[in-house]
């Protein structure tokens, strides 16, 4: 089923996150239109290479053609050649932008998607999806624009004194002008009359200017620390969920929309204080409030504009390579890895040249680690304006890390982390100088694990999980020293995040619950807590590995073999023997599950029942398959073609029915590999995958020349006899 199918399935609620997706910038009739053929292409590499987004953007433009050419509704054509113009004028001159916009799209329908496979949002979730939320933002969006609106009004007020300044001016200077011996006329007596009439009158429009002026102030000083502050960390904290895997959204655009706005409020209300301070220049008098009241005035707004460009200076994409694009945050040295900055605020002129400084571990304080980096590639950027309909700045950083050499050794207390736990930051500096304030900007990444080579990745990743997770201040870098618990409830949903995360399912809650018995044991709740080493550091009781060691395998064995097959959610996976037979027990004979092994990194089983005559189930469990065996056949076409052979006699395939009662080729058919077409000289041949069933009272052959079956390996004698020592004598060997 594709992606849009499913998306058309869900519930209106996810619906209307969906609904959110589209705008102008990809209308969803496009979608709907192309969804088969946007599916296939792989728009996240377009993304970054103009090349391959151009070639992209032509063929989009060339479906369209086709498309357009077989509607038959006349209305419906007037849409699409509108779209199709629409997109020309957009991206005709950088379609790497259009490619952008429809990877960010559909990797938020994946994200939906997982979402929807959980019977419940996760608290987590439901704390960063509060239902006030969206009360919370509707009252933003009002506020800001009643501040906008005074303060376009306070701009007629202005002008009004202006004109008003002026007349007085033209007619005091007229009445200087005139010769003394006509200034005690009666007339002369009226204009002086009419002079201070005018004189009073302007010195109420200034102080009533000034009066709303401290109200429009006070306001924006309000919203700030009240509401666009904390909507500045929800977003945060919201990219640290999203970085683990969440499929929360956390587009910039609206809180990019309320910093600008905010700002020009604030930049005209100085421009406001600068013309009323001109005025004076030309007209004072005694009490005059503008140079009483106006430097106070102008020094809080000068602070204002200082504190929000300086809050909206932030990473909007944090470090991550793209050969790991599902586990930011954890830099290989030598690898190229990139991060992009932002500036939120719109700034009043457009030459702006802000050349942005990145450095290393800048804070970090000495002997905070064992290892020292340094970055090997350009440290320094000019932003620029990358959406000219916001007018916002942005920069993009491509760096690599090398590691110093150092003859140091390590301290007692440097000995207690693992290089994995070492936690690292990437700082961001700028300085320029706006209405006259001199601004220097900073901000950093979230921490970042250093690794030098792969095998270091499950822990480094399991380190981002935990900090992520547990902490919201990026500068905590000393936080393994002493890590905190989580609970069950939080660790859960990040778990399924993995999952959906490199794939469209999560974990269901009985998937949940198998792997909260196997960290916590039987009758765990929701808010047990977990330790960070039980997670990550102890092995499994009677096992040489760790719970996240065994999960990531998992997740790696999915990603790179089984991604279609649990897609369409055929891996019932998590699941104890126990479990697992009592499922079986009642089924037709052939009904098999698959799961993944507990005894085995990253291994997949299958397990299907056989009723005697009398009707008595027996389970039969396969070898697990893993990486290196999967790497030689297709998981699907391995079903299909899959045999037992007892007592030397090849028997057919007995698996019937995926549970609970799927026929086999109905579920799996559509992944089968297809067989190639044309003639072919040659005798078609097939690497079938097969067990072999051993009486327990029959003994081997004997290793003869004319044996049709070679004699057991030691290797393979060793296994069987360890496995039979572990009271797993169901366990079919695979070959």
């Amino acid at each position: 089923m594709s992606q849009w199918n499913q998306i058309q399935q869900l519930e209106m609620r996810l619906l209307e996150q969906v609904d959110y997706l589209y705008d102008d910038n990809f209308p969803m009739d496009i979608r709907q239109g192309l969804a088969g053929w946007i599916e296939a292409q792989d728009w996240d590499s377009a993304a970054g290479n103009d090349s391959l987004a151009a070639v992209l953007f032509t063929d989009l433009l060339c479906q369209l053609e086709v498309a357009l050419s077989r509607e038959l509704n006349f209305l419906q054509r007037h849409n699409m050649k509108l779209i199709q113009q629409h997109l020309q004028v957009k991206y005709g001159n950088n379609p790497a932008a259009m490619s952008r916009v429809i990877s960010n799209c559909l990797k938020e329908e994946r994200r939906i998607l997982s979402s929807s496979c959980m019977q419940e949002q996760g608290p987590i979730e439901k704390s960063l999806q509060n239902p006030v939320a969206l009360e919370r933002q509707k009252n933003m969006d009002q506020r800001i624009r009643m501040i906008a609106a005074s303060v376009q009004m306070m701009d007629q007020g202005v002008k009004y004194i202006e004109n008003m300044q002026d007349d007085f001016d033209f007619r005091y200077k007229t009445l200087k002008s005139r010769d003394p011996s006509e200034r005690k006329c009666e007339l002369m007596e009226e204009e002086v009359t009419r002079l201070q009439e005018i004189l009073n009158r302007l010195d109420f429009k200034r102080k009533e200017i000034l009066s709303k002026m401290a109200i429009v102030i006070q306001e924006i000083d309000d919203l700030m620390n009240s509401q666009l502050d904390a909507e500045l960390r929800d977003w945060k904290r919201r990219q640290q969920m999203v970085a683990i895997g969440s499929p929360l959204i956390i587009s910039l655009d609206q809180l990019q929309n309320w910093f600008t706005l905010t700002a020009q409020s604030l930049f005209q209300v100085k421009r406001q204080l600068d013309k009323l301070a001109e005025l004076v220049l030309k007209v004072t008098y005694e009490s005059d409030p503008i140079p009483m009241q106006k430097p106070q005035m102008e020094e809080r707004v000068k602070y204002l504009i200082y504190h929000i460009i300086k809050s909206s200076f932030l990473v909007e994409k944090q470090p991550c390579m793209s050969t790991h694009p599902q586990k930011p945050l954890v830099i290989k040295t030598g690898v190229q890895f990139s991060t992009k900055v932002r500036l939120l605020v719109k700034l009043p002129v457009d030459d702006y040249r802000l050349k942005v400084k990145t450095t290393f571990d800048k804070d970090l304080p000495p002997g905070r680690v064992s290892r020292q980096f340094f970055i090997v590639t350009t440290t320094t950027k000019a932003m620029d304006i990358e959406d000219f309909t916001s007018g916002c700045l942005s920069v993009d950083f491509r760096h690599a890390l090398k590691e110093k050499k150092s003859n140091s050794t390590k301290t007692h207390n440097e000995s207690l982390l693992s290089v994995t736990e070492e936690l690292h930051s990437l700082s961001f500096e700028a300085h320029f100088t706006i209405l006259g304030l001199d601004i220097d900007l900073e901000t950093c990444s979230l921490p970042l694990v250093v690794i030098s080579n792969v095998s270091q990745m499950p822990g480094a990743w399991a380190s981002v999980m935990w900090y992520n997770l547990l902490n919201d201040e990026p500068k905590n870098l000393a936080f393994f020293s002493n890590p905190a618990r989580a609970t069950w409830a939080q660790l859960s949903e990040v778990l399924s995040w993995q999952f959906s995360a490199n794939s469209n399912l999560g974990l269901n809650k009985d998937q949940l619950n198998m792997l909260g018995e196997k960290l916590l044991g039987q009758h765990f709740s929701n808010s047990d807590q977990v330790y960070w080493s039980k997670f990550w550091k102890e092995n499994i009781p009677g096992k040489p590995f760790s719970f996240w060691i065994w999960l990531d395998s998992i997740l790696e064995l999915i990603r790179k073999h089984l991604l279609p097959v649990w897609n369409e959610n055929y891996i019932m996976g998590f699941v104890s023997k126990e479990m697992e037979r009592s499922l079986l027990r009642g089924k037709e004979s052939g009904t098999f599950l698959l799961r993944f092994s507990e005894s085995h990194l990253g291994g997949i089983t299958f397990t299907w029942v056989q009723h005697n005559d009398y009707g008595e189930p027996s389970f039969n469990s396969v070898e697990p398959y893993t990486k290196s065996r999967l790497n030689a056949v297709h998981f699907p076409d391995m079903i299909r073609d899959y045999k037992v052979i007892s007592d030397r006699v090849v028997h057919e395939n007995p698996l019937k029915f995926l549970y609970p009662d799927i026929p086999k080729d109905e579920a799996f058919g559509q992944l089968y590999n297809k067989l190639p077409s044309k003639v072919n000289p040659y005798i078609p041949s097939t690497l079938i995958p097969w067990s072999e069933m051993r009486s327990s009272s029959a003994s081997p052959p004997s290793p003869t020349c004319d044996s049709p079956e070679p004699p057991m390996t030691p290797g393979a004698f060793d296994m069987l006899n360890k496995t039979l020592c572990c009271d797993m004598d169901d366990v079919l060997p695979c070959y």
